[in-house]
């Protein structure tokens, strides 16, 4: 297994990962090797309890300044592979042509506009979205604020032989012998891209980070002011949970210290998944919304020479993820939002669900182009109806181009309480759906107009 570890570090040491990523990648493959697997046993944590509420804390005029001193962070480094994409999740359209980057954009733009703050906007790229990104980014000349750059580029592992822990070698295409090491390589990636450092220098002390298929997640002065309040470290966004996303990460207080710790579904025993997906226990998502203190930050980083020791997460896959029958390999992973258990006095805040609108599947996608969401000047999806449909479609549906040439028209889901799709229907204009409504295996064709009931 050593013979694995210094494979590594030569093939990383040879693309050019910095050496605090290789110290950092070295420490995980270490647990790796002593059988660590980052599971939380649902016996050592408890619920996580009373939090303050953002509906109960009003916008003040104080809020500006801390405002004023805040840096956007959109997490831009996925593919979408689950749903047939090879380029970044960010550029699919959601409405009237725009594309997730496109809206981020102008939701950041026109908050600027409205408070008259710089709101710096920085994505963390992976190597595979980088360049496609920056050049739709183009169309907005005004973004970069203060010399500031617009991006930086997460690091990247190879992916390992689930048999023997090794390099994994594919010449059919050398690119899936890496991948980027979890958006909890966020810190060190600051840090060593210089960029944490300028931040502070040209005066910002707060950072509100997402993921950029949350298009809920747009700028706030409100939670900027609470932030800045609390004197926290770290502070995540959480929101009560609904049958869309009861597989979703979660926070809870570890028993042995009293710390806040987020457990994700991979780090979940199958037999402790009924109390993971258990509202009535654990009853708040993990937006991934999540704000930090610059400085303390980079105290912390400094005093621990870049690795912040996240819990480590042992993903399995195929290293061609679209050939099952390619070897199975390991990547190693650390999750952004664990980082709330390292700093002490970390702390989080129960906000509405309209600053949680995740898109992983098609299901979310269609949810988000229908009608069920209005689109205001500052570009922010809000829901017309009090409770969310579910929807559900078969795997004719999970690959992008399926979903486009199936369903290319919004649908009319206002009155909807949940569409199940079966089988492999297409759609016409004009669809909508009210009540429960469940189309069958057998598929066919839904004409222009139709009210399925």
């Amino acid at each position: 297994m050593s013979d694995g570890l210094s494979l590594a570090r030569e093939k990383m040491g040879a693309a050019g990962v910095t050496d605090t990523a290789i110290a950092i990648f070295a420490d995980y493959y270490a647990q790796l090797v002593s059988g660590a697997t980052g599971i939380v046993p649902e016996s050592t944590i408890a619920p996580i309890g009373d939090v303050p509420r953002l509906d109960d804390i009003a916008e003040t005029p104080e809020d500006v300044d801390a405002f004023a001193r805040t840096v956007m962070i959109r997490l831009n480094g996925g593919l979408g592979t689950s749903m047939g994409l090879s380029k970044a999740k960010s550029l699919l359209p959601v409405r009237d042509g725009l594309t997730f980057l496109d809206l981020i954009a102008r939701q950041v733009l026109v908050a600027r506009a409205e408070y008259g703050v710089r709101l710096p906007l920085l994505f963390l790229h992976s190597f595979n979205t980088r360049e496609d990104c920056l050049a739709a980014l183009s169309a907005y000349p005004d973004l970069p604020v203060d010399g500031l750059p617009l991006d930086m580029v997460q690091s990247q592992e190879p992916k390992l032989r689930g048999d023997d822990l090794t390099p994994v070698s594919w010449p059919a295409d050398p690119k899936l012998e890496w991948c980027p090491p979890g958006h909890g390589d966020i810190y060190p990636t600051l840090l060593d891209s210089g960029v944490l450092d300028a931040l502070l220098d040209a005066g910002f002390r707060y950072a509100n980070v997402s993921n950029s298929d949350n298009l809920g997640a747009s700028p706030s002065a409100a939670l900027a002011g609470w932030f800045a309040r609390t004197g926290a470290p770290f502070a995540a966004e959480i929101t009560p949970r609904t049958p869309m996303d009861v597989k979703g990460g979660h926070l809870a207080r570890r028993r042995s210290d009293g710390r806040l710790i987020l457990r994700e579904t991979a780090q979940t025993l199958p037999e402790d998944m009924q109390y993971f997906t258990d509202p009535d226990i654990h009853p708040y998502a993990s937006t991934n919304n999540l704000w930090f203190d610059l400085q303390q930050l980079r105290d912390v980083l400094t005093e621990r020479g870049g690795v912040l020791g996240l819990p480590i997460i042992r993903n399995e896959k195929t290293v061609d993820p679209k050939d099952p029958a390619s070897p199975a390999v390991i990547q190693i992973e650390s999750a952004m939002g664990a980082a709330i258990e390292v700093f002490d006095g970390a702390t989080a805040i129960v906000v509405p669900r309209s600053r949680f609108l995740p898109v992983k599947t098609t299901n979310e996608l269609v949810l988000l182009r229908s009608d069920v969401y209005e689109w205001g000047e500052d570009q922010v999806p809000r829901a017309t109806v009090d409770t969310l449909p579910v929807v559900s479609l078969s795997s004719a549906y999970k690959k992008i181009g399926d979903l486009e040439a199936r369903m290319p028209y919004a649908l009319e889901l206002r009155d909807c309480a949940s569409l199940t799709v079966d089988g492999d229907w297409s759609f016409g204009d004009g669809v909508s759906a009210v009540g429960d409504v469940t189309l069958g295996s057998e598929g066919g064709v839904v004409e222009n107009g139709s009210v399925l009931r």
